[in-house]
């Protein structure tokens, strides 16, 4: 599979947020998000080619117990994919699997929690909103706002989705002002988690 970087940080962002984290960065996206903040790993001939035996080995020497595996948009890649998440979780690591909601994860959800990024419309993308029945308690839903058209955008998703299991983390884009946001949230109750991105706050990777 073609991987443009691995490396430890601290998770950034969703329920694990603030966690030592091994990150796996696939290359190659079928979007292209206005605010996207790893366009270096949006073409597919950005990269070296890594079997999932590499990988495996490369996340078990870094001695952290958690793997990230994101993108670009990794499930573009699901058929070695999905062997190299099942040999994690039978190994006994957390993965976490961040995508754009474009593409199906249902083989993957035995393994691994989905982070599903919901596009708004400042992102210029959509992802396919019909995949957000398949989440589950265990995976997540987030929402990146940019500004009020975005926010109403996600209150039309939710109020369309009364059923929705997984929990949802709001997250303004980077550098936006966020107070309206915070103070929108609260006045309006929502049932959501506001998270700014940890590993921008603290300047790590």
């Amino acid at each position: 599979m073609k991987i443009t970087e691995t490396f430890v940080s601290l998770q950034g962002e969703g329920l694990r947020q603030g966690m030592p984290c091994m990150f796996v960065r696939l290359a190659g996206c079928n979007l292209h998000c206005a605010w996207c903040d790893t366009e270096y790993a949006l073409g597919n001939a950005i990269g070296v080619e890594m079997t999932a035996e590499e990988v495996m080995e490369a996340a078990i020497a870094s001695g952290v117990s958690y793997v990230c595996i994101t993108g670009g948009e990794p499930l573009l890649q699901k058929e070695e994919l999905v062997p190299l998440v099942a040999a994690m979780h039978e190994a006994g690591v957390t993965i976490d699997i961040e995508t754009n909601g474009t593409v199906p994860f249902g083989e993957l959800q035995d393994y691994a929690s989905v982070c599903m990024d919901v596009k708004c419309p400042s992102s210029g993308e959509m992802s396919d909103l019909s995949l957000l029945a398949s989440l589950r308690e265990t995976d997540t839903v987030k929402f990146v706002i940019g500004d009020e058209a975005d926010y109403l955008y996600m209150v039309e998703v939710l109020a369309a989705n009364p059923k929705l299991r997984a929990p949802v983390c709001i997250t303004p884009v980077y550098g936006t002002d966020t107070k309206w946001l915070v103070e929108t949230i609260i006045a309006e109750k929502l049932p959501v988690r506001f998270q700014l991105q940890l590993h921008k706050m603290v300047n790590v990777a």
